[in-house]
């Protein structure tokens, strides 16, 4: 698995593992960064390329940068981030491809399975990248324009509870379920968290399958805010996530899934 400073190159020889990230920052025009921290580009006249970064988020705790290779086997990776929090492996990772059309191509490689999960890729953003970098160092946040750095790095109690800023209402927003969860588990989940049990939603596609996400809508604002202690908690082998949404959020996926 990676530390804060380990990289990972994949080309047509196999797997070269601990190239350091500073080395590769240097060489890739994608990951260079300049002295002022203005990213440095190819010198086409065609402007700022896209980052070409995705995020997988639900991998095993087990998982190892192998086995992201092999999961995007046959697509050119420069660089694998294993994200931690508290010291453990969050069950997230960043993946730097050699170009825009490798992200293409991995995101259609969202909700495949690794081992007995289900993964699911995004697209992320450069600064994002960074800023997870930043965090495992305990160094400052990375800034996709240049900018003097903060006086003092923000403590990684602070970079972890930016949910606590946005608004709340009575409702949750669950993402990363088992596709075969149901409500009772739901129910069961936010045990002493006063859940409306006729305001729990599994979302599902139009065909019927789940997509993993779910709403639920608490007695008050406050019931809501306090079952955020439940966010990155496990149902059966996978951590959900919490987010704070609105009720017609969940209206619009609860109409959706009818259709």
């Amino acid at each position: 698995m990676y530390g804060s400073r380990g990289g990972a190159m994949f080309g047509s020889g196999g797997y070269e593992v601990g190239s350091k990230r500073q080395r590769m920052m240097q060489s890739n025009p994608y990951l260079a960064v300049g002295s002022a921290g203005a990213s440095t580009f190819p010198p086409f006249g065609y402007g700022p390329p896209v980052f070409p970064v995705v995020r997988l988020r639900g991998l095993p705790f087990n998982c190892s940068d192998i086995d992201i290779f092999k999961f995007f086997a046959g697509l050119d990776i420069v660089d694998v981030f294993l994200v931690t929090k508290y010291g453990k492996f969050s069950g997230e990772a960043f993946v730097v491809f050699a170009g825009p059309m490798q992200v293409e191509i991995a995101l259609q490689r969202d909700r495949h399975n690794m081992g007995r999960r289900y993964v699911e890729v995004f697209r992320s953003y450069k600064h994002d990248y960074y800023n997870a970098v930043a965090a495992d160092e305990g160094a400052y946040e990375y800034e996709v324009r240049a900018s003097p750095p903060p006086p003092t790095a923000p403590s990684r109690a602070k970079r972890f509870t930016e949910k606590d800023k946005l608004e709340y209402t009575e409702v949750l927003k669950m993402r990363g379920l088992p596709y075969s969860v149901n409500k009772p588990q739901i129910i069961d989940f936010f045990s002493g968290y006063k859940v409306i049990q006729g305001r729990v939603h599994v979302v599902s596609r139009p065909d019927g399958k789940a997509t993993g996400e779910a709403f639920v809508e608490f007695e008050t604002v406050e019931d809501a805010r306090r079952a955020m202690a439940k966010d990155k908690m496990s149902i059966g082998s996978r951590y959900v996530e919490l987010f704070p949404t609105t009720r017609e959020e969940a209206r619009r996926a609860e109409s959706r899934s009818r259709h």
